[in-house]
């Protein structure tokens, strides 16, 4: 759609040089960290305070324009891309740190600063915060989609990180939700509504956030088994064993191969768990001692510890860039990326029923993930210009899902809903699904927030 001149005169005499429809701005804010693309938008707008991103949707709601929230663009699920076309509010200007209270051990942000920037401003304090999703996201974005990642398993999701925010809604009505308090019994919980909204029921301007203490001590290892099976039951006795993990990470040999040829490495080839551990010196050998006797009842090989500071970096980082070597692992692919969680109980056999179905169908597909919390992800790798490739990729990306759920599961632990797993949400959900599309219509009548994702999706004519 062509935005009406009436809202391109009042955006440009509001934003000035910060309204862009240039071919260049709005090709970069049609791409997707994976292999889905949808049209471009309209226009792209830099606002820098949240009085301004109101004035942008109430503009936008007179004119019936769609709005969409872009962070730092790291999404896998196609959530940011501007389906219906409209105008993508990129927030990469409105990134400081509003206030920080030690003493309470919260913060207050605005949504396009980064979890790095964010631990970088925080060092001198003794605090951190600590959901990391490995890549350098936007909080805005990571409360977006409910982000979690390499430490949930200790310090839980960006839901039990967030403790208020502030929030634009379709109209341009502006609205708090949460307060500085440790809890409430005020009401409807309406901060969690809008993390995991994915930005289809307003757009967030402000978070407050929980933090915690830096630990006085960290140690990290990463340790080989023999098989995959080997590996997973050793993530679920730890688990059952109430040890407290700060990350354990599993990778199989084809993501340790695509990792050590990516990342200058040279772990072993063969099932790894990555793990690491926080608390106090006395505390991090004791966790450290009785994780090495659980791993050694599994079988465990090539135990290799990290306690320099430069060598958990370097481990960190190897996982971190993971999804870049496994792609690099087959030049000139793309990737089908799907993540799903289950019960800790049901993990050995999800992860080994989804191997199998990957090795029967022909293509790459490195397995990894969060295992700590029943998270993991397959990386199918495809070539863009093989439509049966993306074809097989899909489907066994539905029957990931699909499985997920027949164990009790979740379609996606933290990669979101966007474009791909639509169609997967009415069978998670039943007629919950309704319920959420019901809330979507009593705040976005119009459907102006990021159309075409989470919610069921209006009938032509109704």
């Amino acid at each position: 759609m062509a935005l009406p001149g009436p809202l391109l005169t009042d955006l440009a005499a509001l934003l000035g040089p910060r309204l862009s429809t240039t071919a260049a701005d709005r090709a970069l804010h049609a791409q997707s960290e994976s292999y889905m693309t949808a049209g471009q938008p309209d226009a792209v707008v830099y606002p820098n305070s949240t009085a301004e991103v109101a004035q942008i949707a109430a503009l936008c709601a007179q004119h019936g324009v769609p709005l969409v929230a872009w962070g730092a663009g790291t999404s896998l699920e196609g959530h940011a891309l501007a389906v219906k076309g409209g105008v993508t509010v990129d927030f990469r200007d409105m990134n400081r740190v509003i206030s920080v209270h030690p003493e309470d051990m919260l913060c207050t942000v605005q949504p396009g600063l980064t979890r790095l920037a964010l631990n970088h401003a925080l060092r001198d304090t003794g605090l951190f915060f600590p959901v990391d999703p490995g890549a350098d996201a936007s909080l805005g974005g990571m409360a977006s989609t409910r982000a979690s990642g390499t430490t949930a398993v200790r310090y839980g999701t960006m839901r039990d990180g967030v403790l208020g925010l502030e929030v634009v809604l379709a109209g341009g009505e502006v609205i708090r939700t949460g307060t500085a308090a440790p809890k409430s019994s005020a009401g409807y919980d309406l901060t969690a509504l809008f993390v995991g909204a994915e930005g289809t029921l307003g757009l967030i301007t402000e978070l407050t956030l929980r933090l915690h203490g830096q630990p006085e001590a960290t140690s990290a290892a990463s340790c080989g088994f023999a098989d995959m099976a080997a590996a997973v039951d050793c993530v679920i006795t730890t688990i059952q064993t109430g040890l407290p993990m700060a990350r354990i990470e599993f990778l199989d040999p084809a993501t340790v191969a695509a990792c050590n040829a990516f990342s200058g490495t040279d772990l072993p080839l063969c099932p790894q768990l990555l793990v690491e551990f926080h608390g106090s010196p006395e505390g991090v050998a004791e966790q450290a001692q009785r994780f090495g006797a659980i791993a050694a009842d599994f079988g465990c090989t090539g135990f290799l510890w990290a306690k320099a500071t430069e060598d958990r970096s370097r481990l960190w980082k190897m996982r971190h860039d993971a999804y870049r070597a496994i792609l690099a692992s087959r030049p000139g692919a793309t990737a089908v990326v799907t993540d799903v969680c289950v019960p800790i109980s049901a993990l050995a056999q999800a992860v080994e029923e989804t191997r199998a179905d990957i090795a029967q169908s022909g293509l790459p597909g490195p397995i990894l993930g969060h295992v700590g919390d029943g998270n993991f992800h397959a990386i199918l790798l495809i070539d863009p210009a093989n439509p049966q490739e993306t074809a097989t990729a899909k489907a066994l990306a539905t029957r990931m899902a699909e499985r997920a759920l027949g164990l009790g599961g979740t379609i996606t632990g933290e990669h979101g809903v966007g474009m791909g797993k639509l169609p997967l949400m009415e069978a998670e959900h039943g007629a919950a699904w309704a319920v959420m599309g019901q809330i979507k219509r009593a705040l976005d009548p119009q459907n102006l927030m990021n159309p075409g994702k989470l919610v069921p999706q209006p009938k032509v004519g109704s």
